[in-house]
């Protein structure tokens, strides 16, 4: 499986705002809130592909036909200690399919060679065993489970915060 990582164009607005206003994907991440066509295009916009100036990086993910496939996340980017956090979409039609794994080598690679990081975590909800195989078959490791670290609206969950140490 071949995939490539991008940056965002203004042609992929449509895209960001179905797969940031899904609410079935809420409890996956940090955010629970609806984001505005605007605030997607100011992001867009003024996102200055810098990671030390936006403490984050965000990129869609294509596939070999370069139709894309889904979005990738390097976000709450700490330069002195050389780590970030790391998160994937894949749109529902291409799911199960090898992208997310693709794309967890490829940020993996970008994250080591390119950011010279010496890290990447994720927090993965304790029922969502698909992510965290996916993470593990990808060489993260289960460091510490967090309790009641994410909240889906009505209630909290526990999480899994994984590592892949360079």
């Amino acid at each position: 499986m071949t995939i490539s990582l991008r940056a965002i164009e203004p042609e992929d607005l449509d895209l960001l705002y179905r797969i940031e206003n899904d609410t079935t994907l809420w409890n996956v991440g940090t955010s629970n809130v609806p984001y505005s066509r605007y605030l997607l295009h100011d992001y867009v916009a003024h996102a200055t592909a810098d990671i030390y100036t936006d403490r984050q990086v965000r990129m869609m993910i294509d596939d070999e036909q370069g139709q894309t496939v889904g979005i990738a996340d390097i976000v709450n980017f700490d330069p002195a200690n050389r780590r970030a956090e790391v998160g994937i979409i894949i749109i529902q039609a291409c799911r199960r399919q090898g992208y997310a794994t693709a794309t967890l080598h490829a940020l993996r690679d970008y994250a080591h060679r390119v950011l010279h990081l010496h890290q990447l975590y994720a927090y993965i909800d304790v029922h969502n065993e698909a992510s965290l195989s996916l993470f593990q078959k990808a060489g993260y490791v289960t460091a510490a489970r967090m309790p009641q670290w994410l909240c889906d609206g009505d209630e909290y969950h526990d999480a899994w915060l994984v590592q892949l140490l360079f």
